[in-house]
């Protein structure tokens, strides 16, 4: 059955209509939604799962794998050009169909490639339909959210992080078995148009009305959603320091034996989903701004007890607190973001979005650059200043209440 108030949505949807929605219904709308962000977050974590492989299978070194991750970002910046527009006109709805697909598509290629060269143009078309599939998600979560009028937007980022779990799992049993990347990455393709499959038609179907004004092509964003942008920034290189670089880490500094190597990078996304699930609580018990800023601080203790301590339990441990601190942050990001009067959700989204997957996605290589000249502990400490950070921004910004 659908909601003809679901179609009705303008740039600031109000949801008129919504409280005449069975709560069954809404329920069913919170389950696709979060299916959604599983599938956005397998494809990510499955990638991130065999960089050690194809690091080792191409040869490359730390610097030239920090080369080759920078085609990603390359890719989300092309298309945060004109993302947030394409959304907001033809609807998170429509966009995320297609965007999915071929992101999880692309993902397949990343495990043919051969050459660096193959990786470094596979890798960017990758990031350019990330950027949509983001984008296109987290509009659906705002949607969403604003179905309920209360804080929903941790758990879904919390399917997000169970999804890097899962992709970790998975990632542990096709080493078991000796199966190559895109063995891998095709079964995961498949699991990826099955939930969308199944969860499609209950998604929000809702886009911006076309605003008859005119305005310039381009404009200067809203002060709050940059600064938002920079909290999101120095997280989402905390979470991208972990997906790409927690196994290389446990495997040339802690030492870690055999297939414990991946335990870093399991221990730190089991303890996210753990804390985005539990994230809207606490925001609503503690406030957004004391949240994060003790997020900020777990961050900061947990990459630099891994530095100074430098060994199998201590570092697990270091890497489950950052996995706590870093849990609730982009939610709440977004989540103030997407309330933003000035311009539509999918827009304070992708300029929000703009400025904090950069942290995500530049993160990894700057780390490979780093640990090229310095060392390894020196480029995790490095990133370990940025929780403080976060706490002192959460601090000053009026909008995060």
């Amino acid at each position: 059955m659908e909601f003809r108030f679901i179609n009705k949505f303008n740039t600031r949807p109000k949801l008129k209509g919504y409280k005449f929605a069975k709560e069954s219904y809404l329920k069913r709308i919170r389950w696709a939604v979060s299916l959604f962000y599983f599938a956005m977050g397998l494809c990510s974590s499955t990638w991130a799962s065999r960089i050690p492989d194809l690091k080792a299978s191409l040869k490359l070194s730390e610097s030239e794998l920090g080369t080759i991750l920078f085609a990603i970002p390359l890719g989300q910046l092309l298309a945060m050009a004109f993302s947030g527009k394409v959304v907001a006109k033809f609807g998170s709805h429509k966009v995320i169909l297609i965007a999915m697909v071929l992101y999880a598509f692309m993902m397949t290629n990343i495990g043919l490639a051969s050459t660096p060269f193959q990786l470094s143009l596979v890798l960017f078309v990758f990031g350019i339909f990330g950027n949509f599939t983001n984008i296109s998600v987290n509009t659906q979560g705002v949607y969403a959210e604003g179905l309920y009028k209360r804080t929903i937007m941790s758990s879904f980022h919390g399917a997000w992080s169970t999804a890097g779990f899962t992709g970790a799992l998975i990632g542990l049993i096709m080493l078991g078995f000796g199966l190559s990347p895109y063995v891998h990455f095709i079964t995961v393709f498949g699991i990826v148009l099955l939930v969308m499959a199944l969860n499609f038609g209950h998604l929000i179907k809702a886009k911006a009305k076309k605003i008859v004004e005119k305005k310039k092509f381009f404009t200067k964003p809203d002060a709050t959603l940059i600064w938002l942008g920079v909290i999101g920034f120095c997280c989402m290189a905390s979470e991208g320091v972990m997906f790409d670089w927690s196994g290389v880490y446990f495997k040339d500094v802690v030492l870690a034996p055999g297939p414990l190597v991946i335990i870093g990078y399991t221990s730190f996304m089991i303890m996210m989903a753990t804390g985005r699930f539990i994230g809207d609580k606490l925001i609503f018990k503690f406030g957004r701004k004391k949240v994060m800023q003790i997020s900020g601080i777990m961050i900061s203790a947990g990459l630099f007890t891994s530095v100074f301590l430098p060994y199998l339990i201590p570092s697990t441990i270091a890497f489950m607190v950052v996995g706590l601190g870093v849990s609730t942050i982009v939610p709440t990001v977004y989540s103030v973001a997407g309330k933003n009067e000035s311009v539509s959700p999918s827009e304070a989204l992708t300029i929000v979005s703009s400025v904090s997957f950069l942290g995500f996605l530049m993160g990894p290589p700057i780390i490979g650059y780093i640990a090229e000249a310095f060392g390894l502990k020196f480029s995790f400490a490095f990133i370990g200043v940025f929780g403080l950070l976060i706490t002192f921004l959460a601090s000053r910004i009026k909008a995060i209440q």
